[in-house]
């Protein structure tokens, strides 16, 4: 089982090669590290937010705010919108310091967190795989690497991670995507045509 979990992706699939993907479930609106660069701009911090979110979860209150999860019942689909509304929300609700930051940061990456795994574990029970791997920027947050590592030690699965230099490094992912079908003997002349869009399902098989 894959996770792409990225600032434009995130969705599950079943990975049996190169070009060899079944999707289980995507994201119905925001990506879930779209919803981190919006809720970090909501809390006036900087971009990218995944980086500086999970730095200030660090200083957050556990038990001060609790975010609500988008769980869509029984599907493997995500949704992270709501959590940029309730994100807003409290903002109004509070006055805005650093304490309350860190607060609304901790809560807001939990409940990613917690949708994320809760997806993951449902996935290889589904798919009876026993293989979990993660790619994307998001991946390397450490909250999420800690608890996707608990799903999997609780489901006799073992999961896998880019190390942390290529996390978001879109350049290295797309040059050994492209390294693996070139040395497979896959060519593209001169002429083709950018996608800005390219569904994995409609990639060719290596």
């Amino acid at each position: 089982v894959a996770l792409v979990v990225s600032g434009g992706h995130t969705s599950l699939n079943i990975a049996e090669g190169y070009g060899r993907y079944i999707e289980l479930g995507r994201t119905r609106d925001d990506a879930a590290g779209e919803a981190y660069d919006k809720v970090s701009k909501l809390l006036g911090l900087g971009y990218p937010g995944g980086p500086i979110i999970d730095r200030l979860a660090e200083q957050g209150n556990p038990d001060a705010i609790n975010f609500p999860r988008a769980y869509l019942p029984e599907d493997l689909d995500f949704s992270f919108s709501g959590l940029k509304t309730f994100a807003r929300n409290t903002l109004q609700a509070n006055e805005l310091d650093d304490q309350t930051r860190a607060d609304i940061a901790l809560a807001f990456e939990t409940a990613v967190v917690e949708t994320l795994a809760i997806k993951c574990k449902r996935a290889l029970k589904q798919t009876g795989l026993t293989r979990l791997v993660i790619a994307g920027g998001v991946s390397a947050n450490q909250r999420l690497r800690t608890r996707l590592a608990e799903v999997c030690e609780q489901n006799n699965a073992e999961v896998f991670y880019p190390r942390l230099e290529f996390c978001t490094d879109n350049g290295a992912m797309i040059a050994f995507a492209g390294c693996q079908r070139l040395l497979a003997g896959e060519k593209e002349g001169l002429g083709f045509s950018a996608r800005a869009r390219w569904p994995m399902g409609e990639l060719s098989a290596v």
